[in-house]
């Protein structure tokens, strides 16, 4: 993976911080414009940064995918958070191809995806979608149970990209618990909007990562020798009996 535009990398990363501790600074104080306006904003730039490192089209898709969530999830209502989700959805099938295409490099981490791990990850979407099953509104059952299987297949799916993805994909489905946790009126942290974006941009900055840094260890292990040809084999043979 060669980066594209190496000197503005740095520059995108760091606007993105400020971007994030802006938005979390505005959900903190209570200051809702600031708040609407810096929440979009924030994987378009992360985007940028992706595709300055010299991150593939699938990541692009996977963040500016995330935006297209963001956006739906503010404007509010049960038709805007399903248009929302499925925007997320969309992402989450990017991060899967990602994974399927690049994890299983060198330096993948392919090696993590045990029956153990598969299991725990099975265990874990029966538990939450059984226990918000009854809480969660009629329309939306099945809709967050379908997204609840695409979003734990991706998180598991991560974990072929390294630990900074397998990471993210924990933040991710440990965010979009507290947004199901809302809506099925369970009892709420303190602020939870902020506990809610706090995760979820540090999962989003963890996939990313875990894909670039995937890309750049494989990029880096050398190359396979070419193999003979059967009449380069055969004067190799000749030499060694001669």
């Amino acid at each position: 993976m060669t980066a594209r535009w190496p000197r503005a990398a740095e520059p995108l990363l760091g606007v993105f911080a400020v971007l994030a501790l802006v938005h979390l600074g505005a959900l903190l104080g209570g200051v809702p414009a600031v708040a609407q306006f810096t929440k979009p904003a924030l994987m378009p730039v992360l985007t940028g940064y992706a595709l300055a490192r010299g991150g593939p089209p699938l990541l692009a898709g996977a963040l500016l995918f995330g935006c297209g969530g963001d956006t739906f999830l503010q404007i509010g209502g049960d038709v805007a958070f399903l248009v929302g989700m499925g925007s997320f959805a969309a992402g989450h099938v990017c991060y899967l191809l990602l994974s399927v295409r690049h994890g299983a490099r060198p330096g993948g981490g392919r090696r993590a995806l045990t029956p153990a791990l598969a299991a725990a990850y099975g265990a874990l979407l029966a538990g939450t979608v059984v226990l918000l099953w009854p809480d969660l509104p009629a329309e939306l059952r099945i809709p967050v149970a379908g997204y609840s299987l695409l979003l734990t297949a991706m998180a598991y799916g991560a974990l072929r990209a390294g630990p900074w993805a397998a990471l993210g994909g924990l933040l991710f489905l440990l965010s979009d618990t507290l947004i199901a946790s809302g809506i099925a009126h369970w009892p709420q942290l303190p602020l939870p909007q902020f506990w809610i974006m706090l995760t979820y941009a540090a999962a989003q900055y963890a996939l990313a990562e875990g894909v670039l840094r995937t890309l750049t260890g494989a990029a880096r292990q050398p190359a396979p020798p070419p193999a003979r040809t059967l009449p380069e084999a055969g004067i190799a043979k000749g030499r060694s009996t001669a």
